[in-house]
């Protein structure tokens, strides 16, 4: 199992009946339900498409102060700078606002920094060698509402700035011409959730006037669409009109770089959803920024020649494809790193090495922490420093975490899921110990498990259809806050699976009653995916329909499997009639011929648990690690007869067993010591019902009777 807990909803609740009498779909109407929209009206309102962005650009702050200066520096003809960031929110902002510019005459160049020689927002030596260009006017977009020092240097150089951006304000802020920000505290704009990019919008469509707000907004959708959903903005308000309208407008997009790399990706011509931008799209225009690159994925939104457009496309995702192999190799060899650790090194992974390539450790500490559930610290070495990128997991603040170690750090900065620090390499043993500590302190008394919350349980398999796949895009876009639906189905059997994609990925067929379902497991494989063929399984998975040479089918997408944690027909039959038997009530007696497991079976068992517990407590769900035990076990009714033999060995002292909460614990209490299990009453009830003397003998540590 990816997730250690799944988190899954009672189905059919009152709120999911109204909404389906009142004309939706039901699979859309219990994904609403689950996320508290309860009425028609309320459905209607979330469901509603809005063509038009509701709050006027002008609400924000400074907004008109930046108009002003915008407009004065396009009328004398100054050289005005687009200062960006190297993530996807920064880049398609840098873009957004560029191209109008340019549309408008302006004598306009672009800066992203980069992400390795430049680090992160202005810097002083950006700022020195723009003014030596003749730059008079810098527009900040996606960074600079930290960059006071770097303001006021740009003063003394006489230029001006104007910042716009969506980051959280500290308590100063830069003394420029405009501060825009929908979170500076006197900011009254009522939306605060725009990405960078959907306040680099904003700022175009005050410049171009109400008069030219819809055609603007129809050119610059897709752009904005792509960067809010790459920065996992939350998906409501603008931001949800933004990324609407940006994926019905893609595939006619006015930017030639935007079409070839659809093309590259083989997403022409087709309908593009948000969950394709946020993992297919947005990745590749990351890539170019994450490998110092950022340059060749604007050159590529911006430019107007096709042969060009094309090679950049080519050139971007061959970067991105080398952004995944060293991606792999460092997380390879964070893995053997691990694997050195001793166990109190483990509630903080705190690694670090020369060879790590720093634009990529901020995404294999995310799969760290997810991987081990704890928080992931993963330091890039240089000279005798080290640049770190750290992920939390669960509710942990990394950024409390980092204030409390900062007499062992040169600096840090973030918030409370993802931070970066810089240490000397000689503090970063210091710094693994204390964090450590930190971190159990925190987790005293239990720490978080990695969980899945699922959104709708399918109590039968006739509800997923083609045609309920089909009308679950009405709940499109998907992104923080609407999340794309998690769907449970219990007791299925995996009928067939076999690797694809260079045996990347895993292809099942599940089956539930009469209904058969295809499947995709994303970067699984049979040896990991953890359940066998034949094996009875729950299932969560996204709903979605696969197109292939113009046929459409239904397909589950895996996120998760695991053996099923509900008994089937057969299994609670046994469970009852061990429990009945052993409570006292009498069996006929072909059942006492099925319940009496052979000399092989109780050795069989024994050594089964002598191998998998050992000195330990072993806890897991029940009836998978129950599964597990028969398939060891062997024989005649082996779920039935593991069971039982597990009440004898617990009856003669050999085993503590457990129940709570849907898991079953289990202790040898006695490993080498004798015990006569022909003594046990239940064996020799059934011994003597069946009229067969016991066989004498006692049970010892090597399995002999």
């Amino acid at each position: 199992m990816k997730f250690k807990r799944w988190i899954i909803p009672q189905s059919g609740t009152d709120a999911a009946l109204t909404l389906m009498d009142a004309g939706y779909p039901r699979l859309v109407s219990a994904v609403l339900a689950g996320r508290g929209v309860h009425t028609a009206e309320e459905a209607a309102a979330f469901l509603e498409e809005e063509q038009r962005l509701p709050h006027a650009p002008l609400l924000m702050k400074d907004m008109d102060k930046a108009v002003e200066r915008v407009s004065q520096a396009i009328t004398r003809g100054e050289r005005i700078a687009v200062f960006g960031d190297y993530d996807v929110d920064g880049i398609t902002a840098t873009c957004l606002l560029t191209d109008y510019l340019q549309g408008r005459g302006a004598n306009v160049v672009r800066y992203i920094p980069r992400r390795i020689e430049d680090g992160y927002g202005l810097g002083k030596e950006p700022i020195r060698s723009l003014a030596a260009q003749g730059v008079s006017l810098i527009v900040t977009v996606d960074c600079g509402i930290t960059g006071v020092e770097e303001t006021a240097f740009a003063k003394t150089l006489g230029v001006d700035l104007v910042i716009t951006d969506h980051h959280e304000c500290k308590d100063e802020l830069p003394d420029a011409v405009a501060v825009v920000d929908p979170h500076r505290p006197d900011c009254p704009y009522p939306f605060k959730q725009l990405a960078g990019v959907g306040v680099a919008l904003k700022l175009v469509l005050a410049l171009g006037g109400k008069d030219r707000e819809d055609a603007l907004f129809a050119r610059y959708c897709t752009l904005a669409a792509i960067g809010t959903v790459a920065d996992v903005m939350r998906m409501h308000d603008e931001n949800r009109t933004i990324v609407r309208r940006g994926l019905e407008n893609i595939a006619h997009t006015d930017f030639l770089g935007l079409n070839a790399l659809l093309r590259e990706i083989g997403l022409a011509d087709k309908s593009v959803s948000s969950t394709q931008i946020g993992f297919v799209l947005a990745p590749r225009i990351n890539a170019a920024g994450r490998m110092g690159a950022a340059e060749l994925a604007a050159d590529l939104l911006l430019t107007d020649d096709e042969a060009e457009a094309e090679a950049l496309a080519h050139q971007l995702c061959e970067l991105n494809r080398e952004r995944q192999s060293v991606e792999q190799e460092i997380f390879a060899h964070a893995l053997e790193q691990i694997e050195t650790f001793a166990s109190d090194e483990r509630s903080a992974l705190v690694l670090s090495s020369r060879e790590w390539h720093q634009g990529v450790v901020g995404i294999v500490a995310s799969r760290l922490a997810e991987k081990f559930s704890c928080p992931s610290f993963m330091i890039h070495l240089y000279d005798d420093m080290g640049k770190g990128s750290c992920r939390s997991f669960g509710t942990f603040n990394l950024f409390a975490a980092l204030e409390a170690c900062s007499d062992l750090l040169v600096a840090f900065g973030g918030h409370e899921l993802a931070a970066g620090f810089t240490i000397r390499e000689e503090n970063i043993p210091a710094f693994r110990k204390r964090m450590n500590q930190y971190v159990r302190a925190h987790w005293s008394k239990e720490p978080p498990v990695s969980s899945l919350e699922v959104d709708v349980a399918i109590d039968r398999p006739a509800f997923l259809t083609l045609e309920e796949a089909d009308a679950l895009e009405m709940l499109e876009p998907y992104g923080a806050g609407n999340s794309r639906p998690v769907f449970f189905l219990g007791g299925a059997t995996v009928v067939s699976m076999q690797s694809v994609g260079q045996n990347k990925h895993l292809k099942l067929r599940l089956s539930k009653g009469q209904h058969q379902f295809d499947a995709i497991f994303f970067s699984a494989t049979p040896e990991t995916c953890g359940v066998e063929e034949g094996q009875r399984v729950d299932a969560a998975f996204h709903l979605q329909v696969n197109e292939f040479r113009a046929n459409r089918t239904l397909q589950l997408q895996i996120i998760d499997l695991r053996g099923a944690l509900a008994p089937s027909g057969r299994e609670e039959s046994a469970l009852a009639l061990c429990a009945a038997f052993t409570a006292g009530a009498t069996i006929p007696a072909r059942d006492a011929v099925r319940l009496l497991p052979s000399r092989e079976q109780f050795v069989n068992l024994w050594h089964t648990l002598e191998r998998v517990v050992g000195e330990r407590t072993l806890e897991d769900d029940e009836m998978p690690l129950l599964r597990r035990l028969c398939a060891a076990v062997g024989g005649a009714e082996p779920f039935l007869r593991t069971v039982f033999c597990l009440h004898v060995f617990a009856e003669r002292g050999l085993v503590d067993i457990a129940r709570e909460g849907g898991l079953l614990r289990l202790r040898l209490t006695a490993r080498g010591k004798k015990a006569n299990l022909d003594d046990c009453p239940y064996v020799r009830t059934l011994h003597e019902m069946l009229d067969r003397p016991g066989k004498g003998g006692s049970y010892d540590d090597n399995g002999t009777i």
